[in-house]
């Protein structure tokens, strides 16, 4: 991010400002996205945390380090608008490609993802989204994150676990009903 844009809109100049939202608008909403599984939800989140950002900037010390803050303010974002819904509209985990004879089998692998993706933690979602959607090392997770570099690397270690079970609970269930 260029630190002089950053430095311009903590001094309150609305063009930067507007220029850093363009810059970072997409990147926060798709992250949103993977983090709450609905799109109304991370379009809230994403401008709940442009607020806050616009509203906090004039205290963010070192503007060399404004993706990690703002990144963590967009996560906090995301926790707030989980905890004010009760439930989450199913949506694909990735976007799938192929051919069409494989179309049913990525349908049923995406809705296995899905469940089980819906079933962890905002904090966990959000550590996975970081390390395997935005490509992020954990190191850089952890400090988007604001937590230590060894609770990021638990958290995804946990998150991997808990999906990697919640895939074969469900792949045994069904199993399970087709013999009967």
């Amino acid at each position: 991010m260029d630190t002089s844009l950053v430095e311009r809109a903590q001094h309150g100049d609305e063009s930067a400002f507007t220029a850093l939202v363009l810059a970072i608008g997409d990147h926060f909403q798709a992250l949103a996205y993977r983090i709450l599984r609905d799109a109304d939800m991370a379009q809230d989140a994403t401008q709940q945390a442009l607020l806050s950002i616009w509203r906090d900037l004039p205290t963010l010390r070192d503007p060399t380090r404004f993706d990690g803050w703002s990144y963590r303010i967009l996560v906090r974002a995301c926790r707030a608008q989980q905890r004010s819904r009760s439930s989450l509209v199913a949506r694909s985990v990735f976007e799938y490609g192929g051919i069409e004879s494989d179309r049913s089998a990525q349908i049923v692998d995406r809705d296995e993802l899905e469940r089980a993706f819906k079933r962890l933690s905002v904090d966990h979602r959000a550590v996975v989204a970081l390390r395997y959607y935005l490509d992020l090392t954990i190191e850089q997770a952890a400090e988007m994150l604001g937590i230590p570099v060894g609770t990021a690397t638990s958290r995804l270690h946990y998150a991997v676990k808990a999906l990697r079970a919640s895939v074969e609970a469900d792949a045994r269930t069904a199993a399970q009903g087709a013999t009967r």
